[in-house]
């Protein structure tokens, strides 16, 4: 499981590519956003509240936020205040930036190889299958869901070896609120600890 999540966060930290080149070549916007994210984020000496706030203007710019924080919240979305709803998306956000990005300086050498694209459901949504490979390690397989959003190309989700991080997410979120008895508010208590560290 550390390992899947330290090769996700090669890819949540993606990079928005101009719109129409990503549309023309879903492969293309994958294999650029995570160059990017690993030439910013892979970098020696590069400290964590830099590198934190470099990942967030990539994961905002290449990530659909809202609808990932809402799906991973799942059916709590409907019962929660609006109030609540406004601070667990940015206490969401934080969260990820602060999860995966201290976790890049365990990246040097990773390669990224984009092996096959799918064709566009009713969604507009597109599969990008892709090897992630760090040194000396067998390669995992990574499908990300790439989704047009206001023209513009969007990630909704990654898998890494057929286990989507969404709904992984979604079940870890989940048992925290059941274990607070089934109140919003024990995941929101959870997630300002874990961000305030």
């Amino acid at each position: 499981m550390r390992r899947r999540r330290l090769l996700a966060a090669a890819l949540l930290a993606a990079a928005a590519i101009p719109a129409a080149r990503a549309q023309d070549d879903p492969g293309r916007f994958v294999a650029d956003l995570a160059q990017r994210a690993i030439n910013e984020l892979t970098a020696p000496g590069v400290p964590d509240p830099e590198r934190i706030a470099r990942f967030r203007t990539i994961f905002t710019e290449g990530f659909d936020v809202p609808l990932i924080a809402r799906f991973v919240l799942g059916r709590h979305w409907r019962t929660a205040t609006e109030a609540q709803r406004e601070e667990y998306t940015k206490l969401f956000d934080e969260f990820v930036a602060q999860t995966y990005a201290r976790r890049f300086a365990e990246f040097p050498g990773v390669q990224i190889k984009v092996l096959s694209v799918s064709k566009p459901n009713e969604d507009g949504d597109q599969i990008v299958s892709v090897d992630g490979n760090l040194p000396g390690k067998a390669p995992v397989r990574m499908d990300l869901r790439v989704r047009p959003k206001d023209g513009k190309p969007k990630i909704i989700d990654v898998a890494i070896e057929g286990v989507s991080m969404a709904i992984t997410q979604r079940d870890e979120f989940s048992a925290v609120i059941q274990r607070g008895g089934g109140d919003m508010e024990a995941l929101l208590a959870n997630l300002r600890a874990k961000v305030a560290r």
